[in-house]
């Protein structure tokens, strides 16, 4: 695996990789955000047929990854899957790799707004939050939080003009002290990271950050408070 770019945040160095994740070397842990296993099959449910290769696809990028970077545990801070009825859903195959990764890897499920997971799922671990190395590691971030925090929720992506093409890429969201995770998701939409739901997260300026071409780009975005109506419909809606 090419070097990736380094990510320093509250102290720590983690690489920053362009598959939409972290990988923390001192703790060995691939650390991804909203996976929504199984959206296709949701949306199938309800009458919009959408191929049933999404969960596959997920886990192949996963498992390429943790391979990639001999990740010892995988952090999954939230919303890994679509809805809470989605383990009814999954076909025997997905469930056996999922078994088969959680053990590879130490797997932790961070609780989300999305997923209704319990303790012992598919052989890993079900948490409400992790707190390693003074860093809090939570599917939302929240408002009051001091300490440092790595989260994901809002899907964030940076929207750039290329040769004249407006593309939109996602990204991660941070500052000093708080850091908002993409979408790993193969079937995941985005949120503009200047966007007021995440804006209203970071009291000043902030950054949008991209791997391309083994560098991390980073564009300023300001901070501030948000509109809390439509913080709480995003939230709700994601």
């Amino acid at each position: 695996m090419p070097p990736a770019p380094i990510l320093d945040f509250a102290g720590h160095r983690f690489a920053a990789l362009a598959d939409r994740a972290l990988f923390w070397p001192h703790h060995g842990a691939l650390i991804v955000a909203d996976l929504h296993l199984e959206k296709a099959s949701w949306y199938a449910a309800r009458g919009q047929p959408l191929p049933p290769y999404d969960s596959h696809d997920t886990l192949d990028r996963l498992a390429r990854l943790a391979a990639e970077t001999g990740a010892r545990a995988i952090w999954c801070l939230g919303d890994s899957f679509h809805d809470q009825g989605a383990a009814s859903r999954i076909v025997p195959a997905i469930a056996e790799r999922l078994r088969g990764q959680a053990a590879a890897t130490k797997l932790v499920w961070i609780a989300g707004n999305h997923d209704g997971l319990s303790g012992g799922a598919w052989g890993g671990e079900v948490a409400d939050e992790l707190a390693v190395d003074g860093i809090i590691f939570r599917h939302q971030c929240e408002a009051g939080e001091t300490r440092p925090e790595i989260s994901g929720h809002f899907h964030p992506k940076v929207r750039l003009t290329i040769r004249g093409r407006s593309v939109a890429r996602a990204c991660f969201a941070g500052d000093a002290r708080r850091l908002i995770l993409p979408a790993f998701g193969s079937l995941t939409g985005g949120l503009d990271a200047q966007h007021p739901a995440i804006a209203g997260n970071f009291s000043g300026g902030y950054r949008a950050m991209l791997v391309a071409q083994g560098r991390l780009l980073a564009f300023p975005c300001r901070g501030g408070a948000g509109d809390d109506a439509t913080a709480r419909r995003v939230a709700i809606g994601r």
